[in-house]
């Protein structure tokens, strides 16, 4: 790759601004726990019908199947959060992943229409994560953000500043 990427530039910049980052990596202040459900506004469904029962595969172009959104919450912004789920790759640097989308479910965007842009996170990391590969369970832990952007998978509500990516673990 030559140069910084201007996916993961625009996106690291804009969360950026919401707080204040460290060098050292996580910050002192409290990590809030958050489940997919609490990225979607009260009283919304967190998954809308269409996408709660099986749904047959075709060749059709998956994004243009994603619901759309109930809105996003603003409530952790700027915060550090940790939030598990499934990662759809986007950007590598050599063979780490620097870039992905945190999905809830297995098959999101790729397999199955994505869900509401709100049940979708973009992540960028500083130092590329050696994933599994499409789908890898990961824990994810950084400051939070709203931020409403456009991939070719899907309309995307949120965005993270990863300071540290692990596998899932189950608690």
């Amino acid at each position: 790759m030559v140069g910084p990427d201007p996916l993961r530039r625009r996106f690291c910049f804009g969360l950026a601004g919401l707080a204040g980052l460290t060098a050292t990596g996580l910050r002192a202040e409290e990590i809030v726990d958050l489940s997919w459900r609490d990225l979607v506004p009260q009283g919304q469904m967190s998954l809308p019908a269409e996408l709660q029962g099986l749904m047959p595969h075709d060749e059709a172009a998956m994004a243009s199947r994603q619901p759309p959104s109930s809105g996003v919450r603003t409530d952790w912004n700027g915060r550090t959060v940790r939030l598990s789920g499934y990662m759809i790759p986007l950007d590598y640097d050599g063979t780490g992943v620097t870039a992905f989308m945190l999905v809830p479910y297995v098959g999101a965007c790729i397999h199955v229409p994505p869900p509401p842009a709100n049940q979708l996170v973009l992540v960028t990391a500083a130092q590329p994560y050696e994933s599994d590969g499409l789908f890898a369970a990961v824990t994810v832990t950084g400051m939070f953000g709203t931020a409403s952007t456009s991939t070719q998978l899907a309309e995307v509500g949120y965005a993270l500043s990863a300071d540290r990516v692990v596998p899932y673990r189950r608690q």
